[in-house]
């Protein structure tokens, strides 16, 4: 199991962002062999939702209020270290995300924007789609809502 932890941008520890940042790093620019600029301006924004398991980050997402990513809350960068999928950490993390913008937001309607092989994933936590499929950074995305 993992437990989280959910932290504004001026309050992570420089460990911390560290970490997070080379986790997204290791998952969406080696593994998924995408160069992209990760660091994009956005982080100072959002609320950060670490995942930890014997105090190492395994799983990690990003959370926005409405109007600061999409017109709704959203959730991001959700990546779980690929040693550690088999253990349902995308669900315990996404749940917690999920909770976190109700509890900090007070929203129930969140978009993201998801990676199209994942739809089934994003299908079973309530999530739908919404438009059509487009390519963000090389990669084939749709957009979704949970409501």
């Amino acid at each position: 199991m993992i437990t989280t932890k959910i932290s504004a941008f001026n309050e992570l520890s420089i460990v911390e962002l560290y970490d997070l940042l080379q986790l997204r790093s290791e998952v969406f620019v080696v593994e998924q062999d995408c160069v992209y600029q990760d660091i994009d301006g956005k982080d100072q924004k959002a609320l950060h939702v670490l995942g930890y398991k014997n105090e190492k980050l395994v799983a990690y997402t990003r959370i926005f209020k409405p109007g600061d990513y999409f017109k709704e809350a959203s959730i991001g960068r959700v990546v779980v270290m690929k040693g550690e999928r088999a253990h349902n950490y995308g669900n315990v993390i996404m749940n917690a995300s999920i909770n976190a913008i109700k509890m900090h937001y007070n929203e129930t309607t969140i978009k993201i924007s998801a990676q199209t092989y994942l739809k089934r994933f994003y299908n079973n936590l309530k999530f739908m789609e919404i438009g059509e499929e487009y390519l963000e950074d090389g990669i084939p995305h749709i957009a979704m809502l949970y409501s």
